[in-house]
């Protein structure tokens, strides 16, 4: 197997995102901080070794859930 590219890996990053906003929507955390810093996180070309754990704060997340 060949090293993807740059833009193929950039490429793969853009389907993570609209993968990961699905499923923030789908457990109705999309419109929540921590689904908006994630969603945020996952646009940029910044590396953050300190993203994970995530969720860094459960009940801030949870305090904006849509049922």
């Amino acid at each position: 197997m060949t090293k993807p590219t740059y833009d193929e890996l950039e490429n793969k990053l853009g389907q993570a995102y609209q993968i990961i906003g699905w499923l923030l929507d789908e457990c109705g955390l999309f419109h929540t901080d921590e689904g908006q810093d994630t969603l945020t996180y996952f646009s940029s070309d910044a590396y953050d070794d300190a993203f994970l754990p995530w969720p860094k704060d459960p009940e801030r997340m949870l305090a904006g859930r849509e049922d």
